[in-house]
Protein backbone atom coordinates (compact mmCIF):
# COMPACT_ATOMS: atom_id res chain seq x y z
CA UNK A 1 0.00 0.00 0.00
CA UNK A 2 2.52 2.43 0.87
CA UNK A 3 4.79 2.12 -2.40
CA UNK A 4 1.36 2.54 -4.38
CA UNK A 5 0.96 6.03 -2.28
CA UNK A 6 4.32 6.96 -3.55
CA UNK A 7 3.61 6.23 -6.87
CA UNK A 8 0.34 8.24 -7.01
CA UNK A 9 2.08 11.15 -5.46
CA UNK A 10 5.38 10.62 -7.95
CA UNK A 11 2.93 10.78 -10.88
CA UNK A 12 0.91 14.38 -9.63
CA UNK A 13 4.07 15.48 -9.85
CA UNK A 14 5.05 14.62 -13.29
CA UNK A 15 1.04 15.68 -14.20
CA UNK A 16 1.12 19.30 -12.88
CA UNK A 17 -0.26 21.53 -14.85
CA UNK A 18 -0.88 24.68 -12.44
CA UNK A 19 0.55 26.44 -9.60
CA UNK A 20 -1.59 25.60 -7.12
CA UNK A 21 0.57 22.87 -5.60
CA UNK A 22 1.16 24.80 -2.42
CA UNK A 23 0.56 22.02 0.07
CA UNK A 24 3.47 19.91 1.70
CA UNK A 25 2.30 16.20 0.91
CA UNK A 26 3.27 15.16 4.58
CA UNK A 27 1.81 11.45 4.83
CA UNK A 28 2.26 11.18 0.91
CA UNK A 29 5.21 8.99 1.40
CA UNK A 30 7.12 6.42 3.16
CA UNK A 31 10.74 5.83 3.89
CA UNK A 32 10.12 1.97 4.17
CA UNK A 33 10.65 -0.09 1.55
CA UNK A 34 11.85 2.52 -1.23
CA UNK A 35 12.78 0.98 -4.33
CA UNK A 36 14.87 2.57 -7.24
CA UNK A 37 11.54 2.88 -9.71
CA UNK A 38 10.21 4.75 -6.57
CA UNK A 39 12.79 7.00 -6.29
CA UNK A 40 13.34 7.69 -9.95
CA UNK A 41 9.65 8.91 -10.17
CA UNK A 42 9.95 11.67 -7.39
CA UNK A 43 13.48 12.55 -9.03
CA UNK A 44 11.99 13.51 -11.83
CA UNK A 45 9.50 15.57 -9.80
CA UNK A 46 12.17 17.65 -8.41
CA UNK A 47 13.44 19.38 -11.40
CA UNK A 48 9.64 20.51 -11.81
CA UNK A 49 9.85 22.02 -8.26
CA UNK A 50 13.24 23.07 -8.91
CA UNK A 51 12.67 25.63 -11.83
CA UNK A 52 9.17 27.17 -10.82
CA UNK A 53 9.01 27.08 -6.46
CA UNK A 54 10.76 30.42 -6.76
CA UNK A 55 8.69 32.24 -8.85
CA UNK A 56 9.45 34.92 -11.20
CA UNK A 57 10.18 36.96 -8.28
CA UNK A 58 12.71 35.31 -7.27
CA UNK A 59 14.68 34.60 -10.45
CA UNK A 60 14.28 38.47 -11.01
CA UNK A 61 14.70 40.35 -7.35
CA UNK A 62 18.46 40.71 -7.72
CA UNK A 63 17.77 42.68 -11.07
CA UNK A 64 15.12 44.48 -9.68
CA UNK A 65 17.07 45.68 -7.01
CA UNK A 66 20.14 46.03 -8.71
CA UNK A 67 18.83 49.40 -9.91
CA UNK A 68 19.34 48.12 -13.89
CA UNK A 69 15.71 47.87 -14.41
CA UNK A 70 12.40 50.43 -14.13
CA UNK A 71 8.99 49.66 -14.07
CA UNK A 72 6.56 50.86 -16.93
CA UNK A 73 5.87 54.40 -17.48
CA UNK A 74 2.68 54.08 -16.61
CA UNK A 75 3.55 52.90 -13.32
CA UNK A 76 4.97 55.35 -11.78
CA UNK A 77 8.07 53.62 -11.32
CA UNK A 78 10.46 55.23 -13.84
CA UNK A 79 12.92 55.75 -10.61
CA UNK A 80 15.01 52.37 -9.75
CA UNK A 81 15.52 53.68 -6.33
CA UNK A 82 12.03 54.59 -5.81
CA UNK A 83 10.46 51.42 -7.03
CA UNK A 84 13.28 49.74 -4.77
CA UNK A 85 12.19 51.35 -1.77
CA UNK A 86 8.71 50.80 -2.46
CA UNK A 87 8.86 46.99 -3.08
CA UNK A 88 11.76 45.91 -0.61
CA UNK A 89 9.46 45.79 2.28
CA UNK A 90 8.83 43.21 5.31
CA UNK A 91 4.96 42.57 3.74
CA UNK A 92 6.04 42.94 0.30
CA UNK A 93 5.43 39.96 -1.96
CA UNK A 94 8.62 40.78 -3.53
CA UNK A 95 10.01 39.12 -0.65
CA UNK A 96 7.40 36.88 0.67
CA UNK A 97 6.52 34.51 -2.42
CA UNK A 98 9.85 33.73 -3.18
CA UNK A 99 10.54 33.06 0.32
CA UNK A 100 7.26 30.56 0.90
CA UNK A 101 8.39 28.92 -3.02
CA UNK A 102 12.19 28.05 -1.72
CA UNK A 103 11.05 26.33 1.51
CA UNK A 104 8.30 24.51 -0.41
CA UNK A 105 11.39 23.68 -2.77
CA UNK A 106 13.53 22.42 0.12
CA UNK A 107 10.15 20.40 1.87
CA UNK A 108 10.48 18.39 -1.48
CA UNK A 109 14.03 18.15 -1.30
CA UNK A 110 14.63 17.06 2.13
CA UNK A 111 12.09 14.25 1.49
CA UNK A 112 13.48 12.90 -1.17
CA UNK A 113 16.91 13.00 0.04
CA UNK A 114 15.27 11.23 3.52
CA UNK A 115 13.57 8.36 1.88
CA UNK A 116 16.86 7.95 -0.77
CA UNK A 117 19.13 7.50 1.91
CA UNK A 118 17.38 4.89 3.08
CA UNK A 119 17.10 2.95 0.18
CA UNK A 120 19.83 0.77 -1.00
CA UNK A 121 22.76 2.51 -2.22
CA UNK A 122 22.79 1.92 -6.12
CA UNK A 123 24.61 3.84 -8.55
CA UNK A 124 21.89 5.30 -9.85
CA UNK A 125 20.25 5.94 -6.56
CA UNK A 126 23.67 7.60 -5.34
CA UNK A 127 23.61 9.78 -8.59
CA UNK A 128 19.81 11.25 -7.82
CA UNK A 129 20.92 12.49 -4.26
CA UNK A 130 24.07 13.76 -5.32
CA UNK A 131 21.58 15.73 -7.30
CA UNK A 132 19.28 16.38 -4.47
CA UNK A 133 22.02 17.67 -2.58
CA UNK A 134 23.11 19.69 -5.48
CA UNK A 135 19.39 21.41 -5.29
CA UNK A 136 19.62 21.62 -1.60
CA UNK A 137 23.43 23.71 -1.72
CA UNK A 138 21.36 26.19 -4.42
CA UNK A 139 18.75 26.82 -2.57
CA UNK A 140 20.72 27.91 0.43
CA UNK A 141 22.76 29.83 -1.77
CA UNK A 142 19.46 31.67 -2.73
CA UNK A 143 18.39 32.14 0.74
CA UNK A 144 21.62 32.93 2.05
CA UNK A 145 22.75 35.40 -0.20
CA UNK A 146 19.46 36.75 -0.09
CA UNK A 147 17.99 36.69 3.21
CA UNK A 148 21.46 35.96 5.49
CA UNK A 149 20.33 34.32 9.03
CA UNK A 150 17.39 32.19 7.93
CA UNK A 151 16.64 28.85 8.97
CA UNK A 152 18.34 25.09 8.76
CA UNK A 153 16.54 22.84 7.90
CA UNK A 154 17.94 18.95 7.15
CA UNK A 155 15.11 17.14 7.65
CA UNK A 156 11.47 17.52 6.10
CA UNK A 157 9.63 19.72 9.04
CA UNK A 158 6.82 22.40 10.00
CA UNK A 159 8.32 22.89 13.22
CA UNK A 160 9.67 26.40 14.32
CA UNK A 161 13.17 26.90 13.79
CA UNK A 162 15.16 29.52 14.69
CA UNK A 163 17.93 32.01 12.25
CA UNK A 164 21.04 30.04 11.85
CA UNK A 165 24.25 32.21 11.96
CA UNK A 166 24.92 33.07 8.28
CA UNK A 167 28.15 31.44 8.18
CA UNK A 168 27.26 28.40 9.16
CA UNK A 169 24.68 28.52 6.21
CA UNK A 170 27.83 29.21 3.63
CA UNK A 171 29.33 25.59 5.58
CA UNK A 172 26.03 23.32 4.94
CA UNK A 173 26.36 24.95 1.14
CA UNK A 174 29.64 23.59 0.45
CA UNK A 175 29.13 20.67 2.37
CA UNK A 176 26.17 19.65 0.36
CA UNK A 177 27.64 20.70 -2.87
CA UNK A 178 30.86 18.52 -1.44
CA UNK A 179 28.56 15.83 -1.79
CA UNK A 180 26.93 16.66 -5.03
CA UNK A 181 30.44 17.02 -6.54
CA UNK A 182 31.20 13.61 -4.76
CA UNK A 183 27.88 11.54 -6.19
CA UNK A 184 26.45 12.98 -9.03
CA UNK A 185 27.22 11.60 -13.12
CA UNK A 186 29.56 13.61 -15.26
CA UNK A 187 27.88 16.01 -17.90
CA UNK A 188 25.17 14.35 -20.70
CA UNK A 189 22.80 17.08 -20.71
CA UNK A 190 22.54 20.70 -19.67
CA UNK A 191 19.16 19.26 -18.53
CA UNK A 192 20.38 17.34 -15.75
CA UNK A 193 22.40 18.30 -12.71
CA UNK A 194 25.87 16.88 -12.88
CA UNK A 195 29.10 16.71 -11.52
CA UNK A 196 30.54 19.66 -13.29
CA UNK A 197 27.42 21.63 -12.35
CA UNK A 198 28.01 20.94 -9.03
CA UNK A 199 31.43 22.36 -8.94
CA UNK A 200 30.47 25.38 -10.95
CA UNK A 201 28.07 25.87 -8.08
CA UNK A 202 30.17 25.39 -5.89
CA UNK A 203 32.58 28.23 -7.73
CA UNK A 204 29.72 30.71 -7.24
CA UNK A 205 29.32 30.01 -3.58
CA UNK A 206 33.00 30.62 -2.67
CA UNK A 207 32.96 33.63 -4.12
CA UNK A 208 29.89 34.44 -2.74
CA UNK A 209 31.89 34.53 0.48
CA UNK A 210 35.35 36.17 -1.21
CA UNK A 211 36.96 33.01 -1.00
CA UNK A 212 38.68 34.22 -4.30
CA UNK A 213 41.41 31.94 -4.57
CA UNK A 214 39.29 28.48 -4.36
CA UNK A 215 36.58 29.71 -6.75
CA UNK A 216 38.62 30.21 -8.99
CA UNK A 217 40.01 27.05 -9.07
CA UNK A 218 36.92 25.59 -9.22
CA UNK A 219 36.10 27.82 -12.13
CA UNK A 220 39.38 27.15 -14.11
CA UNK A 221 39.01 23.15 -13.60
CA UNK A 222 35.09 23.78 -15.37
CA UNK A 223 36.87 26.11 -17.94
CA UNK A 224 39.54 23.31 -19.00
CA UNK A 225 37.03 20.25 -19.15
CA UNK A 226 36.86 19.24 -22.97
CA UNK A 227 32.78 19.40 -22.40
CA UNK A 228 32.52 23.22 -22.74
CA UNK A 229 33.76 26.01 -24.76
CA UNK A 230 31.97 29.67 -25.15
CA UNK A 231 29.80 29.75 -28.05
CA UNK A 232 27.72 32.33 -29.85
CA UNK A 233 25.60 34.42 -27.60
CA UNK A 234 22.57 33.50 -29.94
CA UNK A 235 22.23 30.13 -29.24
CA UNK A 236 22.48 30.20 -25.41
CA UNK A 237 19.11 32.42 -25.81
CA UNK A 238 17.44 30.85 -28.37
CA UNK A 239 17.39 27.03 -27.73
CA UNK A 240 20.52 26.20 -30.12
CA UNK A 241 22.09 23.54 -29.48
CA UNK A 242 25.66 24.92 -27.46
CA UNK A 243 28.70 23.61 -25.62
CA UNK A 244 28.36 26.62 -22.93
CA UNK A 245 25.20 25.50 -21.10
CA UNK A 246 26.10 23.83 -17.88
CA UNK A 247 22.83 23.25 -16.37
CA UNK A 248 19.20 24.63 -18.28
CA UNK A 249 15.90 24.56 -16.76
CA UNK A 250 14.30 23.03 -19.17
CA UNK A 251 10.73 25.11 -18.22
CA UNK A 252 8.18 23.84 -20.49
CA UNK A 253 4.78 25.38 -21.05
CA UNK A 254 3.41 21.34 -19.04
CA UNK A 255 5.62 22.01 -15.92
CA UNK A 256 4.19 25.47 -14.70
CA UNK A 257 6.49 27.24 -17.30
CA UNK A 258 7.41 30.45 -15.80
CA UNK A 259 7.26 33.34 -18.52
CA UNK A 260 9.92 35.65 -18.44
CA UNK A 261 8.96 37.02 -21.94
CA UNK A 262 5.40 38.27 -21.08
CA UNK A 263 7.36 40.75 -18.01
CA UNK A 264 9.91 41.92 -20.42
CA UNK A 265 7.84 43.08 -23.87
CA UNK A 266 5.05 45.05 -25.12
CA UNK A 267 2.10 45.30 -24.47
CA UNK A 268 2.04 44.38 -21.38
CA UNK A 269 5.60 44.83 -20.22
CA UNK A 270 6.57 45.52 -16.47
CA UNK A 271 10.31 45.80 -16.65
CA UNK A 272 12.58 47.50 -18.50
CA UNK A 273 16.29 48.38 -18.84
CA UNK A 274 17.51 51.64 -17.50
CA UNK A 275 18.70 54.09 -20.06
CA UNK A 276 21.92 54.04 -18.27
CA UNK A 277 22.35 49.89 -18.70
CA UNK A 278 21.64 50.21 -22.53
CA UNK A 279 24.33 52.83 -23.14
CA UNK A 280 26.73 50.26 -22.19
CA UNK A 281 26.11 47.38 -24.78
CA UNK A 282 27.94 48.81 -28.07
CA UNK A 283 27.44 48.02 -31.55
CA UNK A 284 30.74 45.41 -31.80
CA UNK A 285 29.66 43.55 -28.64
CA UNK A 286 27.90 39.99 -30.03
CA UNK A 287 24.96 40.52 -27.15
CA UNK A 288 23.59 43.61 -28.40
CA UNK A 289 21.06 42.42 -30.71
CA UNK A 290 19.94 39.27 -28.71
CA UNK A 291 20.37 41.51 -24.91
CA UNK A 292 18.08 44.36 -26.13
CA UNK A 293 15.31 45.11 -28.64
CA UNK A 294 13.14 47.98 -29.47
CA UNK A 295 9.33 47.05 -28.84
CA UNK A 296 7.67 50.18 -29.99
CA UNK A 297 8.80 52.79 -27.72
CA UNK A 298 11.14 50.80 -25.33
CA UNK A 299 13.94 49.06 -25.65
CA UNK A 300 13.25 45.87 -23.97
CA UNK A 301 15.10 42.52 -22.67
CA UNK A 302 15.39 40.11 -25.77
CA UNK A 303 16.83 36.95 -23.96
CA UNK A 304 13.17 35.45 -23.27
CA UNK A 305 11.76 35.65 -27.57
CA UNK A 306 9.14 32.74 -26.97
CA UNK A 307 6.06 35.54 -26.74
CA UNK A 308 3.48 32.78 -26.62
CA UNK A 309 5.43 29.93 -24.45
CA UNK A 310 7.97 29.87 -22.18
CA UNK A 311 12.13 29.50 -22.39
CA UNK A 312 14.31 28.38 -20.68
CA UNK A 313 15.89 29.08 -17.31
CA UNK A 314 19.97 29.37 -17.00
CA UNK A 315 21.26 28.48 -13.71
CA UNK A 316 25.11 27.65 -14.74
CA UNK A 317 26.47 29.03 -18.41
CA UNK A 318 30.60 28.54 -18.96
CA UNK A 319 30.80 32.60 -19.47
CA UNK A 320 30.18 32.90 -15.48
CA UNK A 321 33.20 30.89 -15.24
CA UNK A 322 35.04 32.70 -17.02
CA UNK A 323 34.39 35.72 -15.26
CA UNK A 324 34.90 33.99 -11.34
CA UNK A 325 38.62 32.75 -12.89
CA UNK A 326 38.84 36.66 -13.82
CA UNK A 327 38.27 37.55 -10.71
CA UNK A 328 39.77 35.48 -8.45
CA UNK A 329 43.20 34.93 -10.06
CA UNK A 330 43.88 39.17 -9.99
CA UNK A 331 46.18 40.16 -11.47
CA UNK A 332 49.23 38.19 -10.53
CA UNK A 333 47.50 35.19 -11.74
CA UNK A 334 46.57 35.55 -15.05
CA UNK A 335 43.41 36.91 -14.23
CA UNK A 336 43.21 39.82 -16.68
CA UNK A 337 43.91 37.25 -20.01
CA UNK A 338 41.32 35.61 -18.79
CA UNK A 339 39.12 38.51 -18.90
CA UNK A 340 40.09 39.55 -22.25
CA UNK A 341 39.81 35.88 -23.84
CA UNK A 342 36.54 36.08 -22.64
CA UNK A 343 35.71 39.55 -24.18
CA UNK A 344 36.95 38.89 -27.74
CA UNK A 345 34.86 35.79 -27.76
CA UNK A 346 31.92 38.49 -27.64
CA UNK A 347 33.42 40.25 -30.19
CA UNK A 348 35.05 42.79 -27.90
CA UNK A 349 38.92 44.34 -27.81
CA UNK A 350 40.99 43.85 -24.72
CA UNK A 351 40.12 46.10 -21.61
CA UNK A 352 41.30 49.63 -22.16
CA UNK A 353 42.63 51.10 -20.10
CA UNK A 354 44.55 47.77 -18.51
CA UNK A 355 43.60 47.52 -15.18
CA UNK A 356 47.14 47.31 -12.91
CA UNK A 357 45.74 46.65 -9.62
CA UNK A 358 43.28 43.85 -8.07
CA UNK A 359 40.45 46.53 -7.45
CA UNK A 360 40.76 47.91 -11.08
CA UNK A 361 40.31 43.74 -12.41
CA UNK A 362 37.59 43.91 -9.90
CA UNK A 363 35.67 47.01 -11.32
CA UNK A 364 36.24 45.25 -14.86
CA UNK A 365 34.89 42.28 -14.08
CA UNK A 366 31.68 44.01 -12.49
CA UNK A 367 30.65 45.80 -15.48
CA UNK A 368 31.58 42.28 -17.93
CA UNK A 369 28.81 40.59 -15.71
CA UNK A 370 26.51 43.39 -15.88
CA UNK A 371 26.43 42.97 -19.41
CA UNK A 372 26.47 39.50 -19.43
CA UNK A 373 23.95 38.54 -17.21
CA UNK A 374 21.60 41.55 -17.55
CA UNK A 375 17.91 40.08 -16.34
CA UNK A 376 19.12 36.55 -15.26
CA UNK A 377 19.68 37.61 -11.69
CA UNK A 378 23.01 38.78 -10.74
CA UNK A 379 23.42 42.16 -10.24
CA UNK A 380 22.27 42.66 -6.72
CA UNK A 381 24.40 40.76 -5.60
CA UNK A 382 27.33 41.28 -7.43
CA UNK A 383 27.17 44.90 -5.73
CA UNK A 384 26.54 43.93 -2.39
CA UNK A 385 29.46 41.12 -2.20
CA UNK A 386 31.91 43.73 -3.54
CA UNK A 387 30.66 46.59 -0.81
CA UNK A 388 29.67 48.88 -3.58
CA UNK A 389 25.57 49.01 -3.44
CA UNK A 390 24.91 51.87 -1.30
CA UNK A 391 27.98 53.81 -3.34
CA UNK A 392 25.73 52.88 -6.62
CA UNK A 393 22.34 53.40 -5.61
CA UNK A 394 22.58 55.72 -3.24
CA UNK A 395 20.57 53.99 -1.17
CA UNK A 396 20.37 52.99 2.28
CA UNK A 397 22.78 50.28 3.82
CA UNK A 398 19.56 47.93 4.80
CA UNK A 399 19.24 47.36 0.91
CA UNK A 400 22.17 45.01 0.90
CA UNK A 401 20.16 42.39 2.56
CA UNK A 402 16.36 41.93 2.23
CA UNK A 403 14.11 41.51 5.14
CA UNK A 404 12.34 38.41 6.57
CA UNK A 405 8.67 38.49 5.63
CA UNK A 406 6.29 39.87 8.21
CA UNK A 407 4.36 36.72 7.57
CA UNK A 408 6.96 34.24 8.30
CA UNK A 409 7.79 36.12 11.72
CA UNK A 410 4.24 36.04 12.59
CA UNK A 411 3.98 32.20 11.78
CA UNK A 412 7.28 30.99 13.56
CA UNK A 413 8.37 32.93 17.05
CA UNK A 414 11.37 31.41 17.06
CA UNK A 415 12.06 34.00 13.91
CA UNK A 416 13.75 37.21 14.41
CA UNK A 417 14.22 39.98 11.85
CA UNK A 418 17.55 40.84 10.04
CA UNK A 419 18.87 43.73 12.48
CA UNK A 420 19.06 46.34 9.61
CA UNK A 421 15.44 46.11 9.52
CA UNK A 422 14.05 45.75 13.10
Amino acid sequence: MKRIIIIIFAAALLALQSCKLDFYPHNATSTENISEEDLELLYTGLYCYSQYKPTFNGYFQNDMAGGDFRRNKASGYSDPATWIKDCILVNSGWMSGPWTGYYAWLYQVNNFIKMAEAAERTEKVSNMLGAAYFFRGLIYYNLTSKYRNVPLLREPTNDAVPNTPEGDLWAFVEEDLNKAIEMCPGFTSKYFVSNEAAKALMARAKLAQNKKKEAAALADEVIGSPLFSLDDFEKIFRNIENNEEILTFSNLQEENGINFCNQYYLPGGQYFPTTEVISLFLPADKRTSITLMQDGSETCINKYPSKSSTDPINILRLAEMYLISAEGNGISGGGLQRLNDFRASRGLGAVSPAPTTDQQLIDAVLDERRKEFLAEGFRWFDLVRTGKYTEKLGLDIKYTIFPIPQRELDLNSKLEQNLLWK
